[in-house]
């Protein structure tokens, strides 16, 4: 029957390893492929040959992989690039001497654009060899999909910890302002998100120019009104021009992304110096939030883990190559009220090199939050949470495979 390979890329996610837990238990239940094997440190790896057999993984560790935060197989920041044949060809003979038909590969906007090359170049120079897409970004900003795994999760711990600092914030009577800063380049979503727990006195997005006049203004009202400030910022926000509030847009991430963090402290020492208060207080949410099971969202974790499996009983048709699977919401059920996610697949090209912004019409001017419909958005994703396995008052996790 041959094998087929499992590689992750990109940042970590909450859920990204309940998708590769679900290519493993789907192959278990519906043996399509003879070995499951997993790309060490992705693309990276699997084209040094760095392969990791998970084909019988038992039912505990399958478990205890599917609750398990961050890249369980390792991930790069490295782009296989069109043109660059050594690479193509490397995957290829790798593949060949593992017997691999299919490449599964979890990872965002970049990845699916890698699954998409892939596709293309096999077609002409190596028939048989198939690439499929699992998406997964924490940013959220894939189309054609209502939301990406791994954005519910860190929805959540990002409503959560708004909701815990701005609780300690409120506790003091010292006039100081609150700048909590979360990750998202070029979209909004999850900073966006922190709005559902109602903490959230202004937001600033990348889907807005920043305007430091306007902003302060508002600053000084809410002081003014309730004496007070809680403030989340994505970490792309910038000005008309295109500048980063943030430090770093000098440095790049491989992909000649900008390596953004430090918007929080802009704002807050931008607030400081314009004398609206002396001091401030940040929080940078970074990487907690996309590595953290403490807080899964039950709805992602679900959809993580049937993503994969669907994604594998797909690849049973011969013809599936260059597709990638994704979720979107039902909207018969959504006009009841009801939450219920739908699985689909659509050519790589339609989810690579597009971004998918915080819809404007969901944004409240001078950065007063979002709409009543962008939280109805939120809600049903950061539902529930998994029953965790736990030891000594933790949630266990499994042993990283590209450490072992």
């Amino acid at each position: 029957m041959g094998n087929c390979l499992v590689a992750q890329s990109g940042g970590p996610t909450a859920v990204i390893n309940a998708s590769l837990a679900g290519v493993v238990r789907a192959n278990q239940l519906n043996p399509v492929y003879d070995r499951v094997l997993g790309g060490l440190h992705g693309i990276e790896g699997t084209l040094a040959g760095k392969l990791f057999d998970l084909t019988d993984l038992s039912g505990r560790d399958l478990e205890i992989l599917r609750q398990t935060p961050s890249s369980a197989l390792g991930t790069c920041r490295y782009k296989l690039k069109r043109g660059n044949d050594a690479d193509f060809l490397r995957l290829v003979e790798v593949m060949g001497d593992h017997d691999i038909d299919t490449l599964f590969y979890i990872g965002g906007n970049d990845s699916m654009d890698t699954v998409d090359a892939l596709a293309e170049w096999a077609a002409e120079n190596a028939p048989g060899k198939r690439f499929i897409g699992i998406p997964k970004t924490v940013d959220n900003d894939l189309v054609p999909v209502d939301h990406c795994p791994g954005f519910p999760s860190a929805a959540k711990v990002a409503c959560q910890i708004t909701h815990a600092t701005r609780l300690d914030y409120d506790a003091y009577t010292r006039p100081e302002v609150f700048v909590l800063e979360v990750m998202g380049r070029d979209a909004g979503w999850l900073a966006a998100s922190c709005c559902a727990t109602g903490d959230v006195d202004l937001l600033v997005l990348p889907e807005v120019d920043f305007d430091k006049d306007a902003f302060l203004n508002e600053v000084r009202a809410k002081f003014d009104e309730q004496g007070e400030c809680y403030i989340v910022v994505s970490e792309g926000a910038h000005y008309a021009d295109g500048t980063y509030l943030s430090a770093g847009e000098s440095a790049n991430d491989g992909f000649a992304h900008a390596v953004l963090g430090g918007a929080a402290q802009t704002l807050k020492q931008m607030i400081v110096d314009a004398g609206i208060v002396p001091r401030g207080v940040v929080q940078d949410l970074s990487r907690a939030a996309r590595s953290s099971n403490f807080a899964q969202s039950l709805v992602d974790v679900t959809e993580a883990y049937e993503l994969g499996m669907s994604a594998h009983m797909r690849s049973a048709d011969p013809a599936f190559t260059g597709q990638v699977v994704g979720i979107r919401r039902d909207e018969a059920a959504a006009a009841e009220g009801r939450y219920n996610a739908r699985f689909f697949a659509a050519p790589a090209s339609e989810f690579a090199n597009h971004v998918r912004r915080f819809p404007a019409e969901w944004i409240l001017p001078n950065y007063q939050g979002v709409t009543e419909e962008a939280l109805a958005y939120f809600r049903p994703l950061i539902e529930g949470e998994p029953k965790l396995v736990m030891e000594r008052g933790l949630p266990v996790t499994l042993p990283a495979f590209n450490r072992r």
